[in-house]
């Protein structure tokens, strides 16, 4: 929702200068802590660079709280201007017409300069049309990475420069750890996310039917073939041996390695801000493992974060501020400094070009691995990304089963079988209710 509001001077007399009228933009985002921070310093130096518009940032809850806070909203009558939904929500958000205006028309209505090839390809393609505009904007797009605690690998004997650039060679390593009485030798972030879409995506093997669901509403999971069901099978067994410690869902082994209790972390490449901040042990971002059984080398990886909707039902003045301030976060500047801050993929060619002139790479090195695996090969349909309907409730059913593996409880190919009958119900749903 915007609204004007009058700005007026320290004196309240009649004759006082006339009042200057602010449109407020209204921005619902998912953020807290050191990402909250960052978010609020942008809202900040926009505010501050022009005097038309002011950004009004509200935390909503996590991912999946600020979709639903905004689907509740819009059905009130009372949304933001801007709402950020993670990516598993692109395909409801696009569903949701009348909703939303795609960010391509905000700004061509709003007179605004805007370029949609400037914007890397992997992490465009996720949010553009099959006619080829963006119809939300990239903004926290990340990859998973590996992260590496080199002091706990030094304790256990292990040189800390040791490959581990294949799962053969990491779990080597995991049993090495627990012999040296490592009590986490590897845990996870988003195990859904890591281990099963970008695994497919990374071994070019498919997710899902119609290549990933670009192909159509009408897909089914495929997340249950014979090369993600070795890798959850390996780990159920990493798990089983206390190689690999399951912390929960979403980000809660990122406390235990920042901590320094984990030698391993498969996670964002936007762990990089909180690691950063509180690891108090000499750390390393590596590339994603990849099966040498499975694949001669790796293919890519796929964005997690999140972009950035307009929602409908707004005023001219109203898109003109967003227009302003999604033009603001794209420039070269502004959003090079958010990529070296935080570990996100810089989301445009420029803003990738900006930070390597300036040095940042090399005086920081492994902050451009997540841009390598991103970029170094063409996507293939099973390595573009995934827009599948209702898959926030998908990922809620792939997490139960795989805590029914780590549990012991269920054999890899039952816990991923089981996901895809579960999951390719919630499909038909939306297919039906999509047609």
């Amino acid at each position: 929702m915007v609204k004007n509001f009058l700005f007026a001077g320290a004196s309240t007399l009649a004759l006082a200068a006339p009042a200057m009228a602010q449109t407020e933009v209204e921005f619902w985002h998912a953020f807290t802590g050191r990402l909250g921070e960052l978010v609020a310093e942008q809202v900040e130096t926009f505010n501050n660079s022009q005097s038309d518009y002011t950004v009004v940032a509200t935390h909503k809850g996590n991912y999946s709280e600020t979709l639903n806070a905004g689907i509740a909203a819009f059905r009130a009558g009372e949304q933001p201007d801007i709402l950020m939904v993670f990516e598993v929500g692109t395909a409801t958000m696009m569903a949701a017409q009348g909703a939303i205006k795609p960010v391509h028309e905000v700004m061509a209505d709003a007179g605004a300069e805007f370029d949609q090839d400037a914007y890397i390809g992997s992490v465009k393609g996720y949010y553009t049309s099959s006619d080829g505009n963006m119809l939300s904007l990239p903004f926290n797009s990340s990859t998973p990475v590996l992260w590496v605690n080199r002091n706990k690998l030094q304790e256990a004997g292990i040189d800390p420069d040791t490959d581990l650039s294949t799962w053969e060679k990491v779990g080597d390593v995991l049993g090495q750890l627990k012999d040296a009485g490592v009590s986490c030798p590897m845990t996870t972030a988003w195990q859904s996310w890591i281990h099963l879409e970008n695994f497919s995506a990374y071994h070019d093997v498919p997710f899902a039917t119609q290549a990933n669901g670009f192909g159509g509403t009408d897909t089914e999971l495929a997340l249950n073939g014979p090369a993600q069901v070795a890798h959850i099978s390996a780990m159920g067994e990493w798990a089983k041996d206390g190689k690999f410690i399951y912390a929960g869902r979403r980000n809660e082994g990122g406390a235990n390695f920042r901590g320094g209790e984990c030698a391993l972390f498969t996670e964002s490449s936007a762990g990089y801000a909180g690691i950063k901040a509180e690891a108090q042990f000499d750390f390393d971002v590596r590339p994603l493992p990849y099966w040498e059984a499975v694949a001669s080398e790796p293919q890519n990886t796929i964005i997690g974060g999140a972009s950035l909707w307009v929602m409908a039902g707004q005023s001219d003045e109203e898109y003109k501020g967003v227009a302003s301030f999604l033009n603001f976060l794209s420039s070269p500047e502004i959003q090079a400094k958010w990529h070296q801050d935080t570990g996100y993929l810089p989301i445009t060619e420029a803003a990738a070009d900006l930070t390597r002139e300036q040095g940042f790479y090399d005086a920081n090195p492994g902050t451009d691995i997540a841009v390598i695996q991103m970029t170094a090969k063409a996507p293939t349909d099973n390595s573009k990304g995934l827009r599948l309907g209702s898959f926030d409730q998908i990922r809620g059913i792939i997490d139960e089963e795989l805590e029914a593996v780590w549990a012991g409880d269920k054999s890899a190919q039952e816990a991923l079988d089981s996901a895809k009958e579960r999951g390719d119900a919630l499909l038909r749903r939306f297919e039906q209710a999509n047609r």
